[in-house]
Parts: C-alpha cells; sequence; structure tokens
C-alpha cells in the first residue's frame, strides 16, 4: 500500500480542526460561545465518525483481497469518496441536527468477489459500526480521564451517546445495514436474494418506525444509554450536551 493511500485529505482535516474549534469554543465564558461549540464539536465530530466508519470498511477490505478500494480513494478518509454528499452525508447531518438520529451515513462499494473468505466478507461489514463503539469508549474515557470543563465534557458526552446509537442501529440485522452484511455470507441463496430485493427499502422502514411508531425510539435509546453506562460515560452530561446542541427546542 502507497503511503499517500492513508494520508488524510484536506477536507478531513479541516473537519478535524472545526470540531477541535468546537470543543475550544465551549470553554469560552459565554452562552452564546458555548452552544456554538457544542453544535460544532457534535457535528463536527459527526461527519469526522462517518468518514472513519467507511474507512474501517475500506482498510480491512483491502487487507482482505479487494484492492479497488485504494484506487477509489477509500482510504485517504476524503469524505467526497464515499458516495453521494447529499444523501451520504448531508442528510444525516440532517436527521441529526432536527431529530438526535443517528442515521447511517456513506457507503464504500466493495468487490466482494475479491475477499478472500466469507469471514472477510463478515469482518469488512463489523469494521464500521466498531468504529462508533471505539470512538465511542474513547470520548467517554476521555472525559473520564481528563475530567475537562462542563460544557466540553457534556459535548463529548453527547456525541459518544450518538455514536453507540450508530452502533446499535447499524448491527441490527435488517438489509442494507452492516449487521445483515455481517451475517449475509453464511445465510442460504434465498436469504440473500431476499436481502438484495429489500435493501433498497428496508432502512427506510426501520428509520420510519423509529420517527413514526410511538415507543420504538425510546426503546432504541433505553438501549444507548444502558451501554452508554457500561462503557462509563456519564448521562447527565449527555442530557445537557443534548440540550446545548438541540438550543431552538428550549
Amino acid at each position: 500500500m502507497q503511503r499517500s493511500a492513508v494520508r488524510p485529505s484536506p477536507i478531513f482535516l479541516g473537519l478535524l480542526a472545526v470540531t477541535v474549534g468546537g470543543g475550544l469554543l465551549t470553554l469560552l465564558n459565554s452562552e452564546t460561545a458555548v452552544t456554538a461549540g457544542v453544535v460544532l464539536l457534535v457535528l463536527g465530530g459527526w461527519v469526522v465518525s462517518l468518514c472513519l466508519h467507511e474507512f474501517g470498511h475500506a482498510l480491512v477490505a483491502f487487507r482482505g483481497g479487494d484492492r479497488e478500494v485504494y484506487f477509489k480513494g477509500y482510504l485517504t478518509l476524503d469524505p467526497r469518496r464515499y458516495t453521494d454528499p447529499v444523501l451520504s452525508l448531508l442528510m444525516p447531518v440532517i436527521f441529526l441536527a432536527i431529530g438526535g438520529i443517528p442515521l447511517p451515513g456513506g457507503a464504500v462499494w466493495i468487490n466482494h468477489h475479491a475477499l478472500r473468505s466469507r469471514a472477510v466478507e463478515s469482518s469488512v461489514s463489523l469494521a464500521g459500526p466498531l468504529s462508533n463503539l471505539a470512538i465511542a469508549i474513547l470520548l467517554a474515557l476521555s472525559v473520564n480521564v481528563f475530567e475537562p470543563a462542563l460544557p466540553l465534557a457534556a459535548a463529548l458526552s453527547f456525541l459518544a451517546v450518538l455514536q453507540l446509537g450508530a452502533f446499535i442501529l447499524n448491527m441490527l440485522p435488517v438489509p442494507g445495514l452492516d449487521g445483515w452484511g455481517a451475517i449475509e455470507p453464511f445465510l442460504s441463496h434465498q436469504a440473500r436474494m431476499f436481502g438484495a430485493k429489500a435493501r433498497p427499502w428496508a432502512p427506510l422502514f426501520l428509520f420510519a418506525a423509529l420517527i413514526g411508531i410511538p415507543g420504538v425510539s425510546a426503546a432504541l435509546w433505553e438501549v444507548v444509554y444502558a451501554l452508554f453506562e457500561v462503557i462509563g460515560g456519564d448521562v447527565l452530561y449527555s442530557v445537557y450536551g443534548a440540550d446545548e446542541f438541540f438550543f431552538w427546542q428550549r
């Protein structure tokens, strides 16, 4: 692999700068600056996590035999490489900003015929959501270890909760999501054909249920917060972070 393949793109570095800048704003003695900082940190961190999620898929696929991901630029962390910028990046950010639903975002096109085994295929699918879990653990750990000021701790905690939400949603065995991709290589031909037909629509039905069916979203967040406490997160911090992020709802 050439070194340039894994060198972060300038756009990705810019997203990191926005995220860090948001964190610095939360430290200022201004209510407006704190709110703006939380919004920038959470939105910037969310897009960064989308890139890392897709990079995880691509890196495992590359190591598993698919060299096409290198030539497609998936190993550069450039958000423009991860399919349509509106459907894959803008829409998840809008869903997040409006309703707090961690909608799975981008996607990388994998040459499954080039992968060495079914286990590798499964690992490629798992790599994305596991990156969200790893980010959540690191964020919760950073709050516990460094004990930052309350606004910064709240923003990091809320971002961690969103990562856990993305992890849980992605791990559901629903066609079109990574949980299905992880088990699909081991399913019968009939089940795989069903998954191929349902893939374009199944995630839409899932998110319609989250938005429109009473109790479904609440059940999801109960699981998310339970897992957040397991990894050492402070729920009160995350609630404060969510309140600052959704400032227009106050």
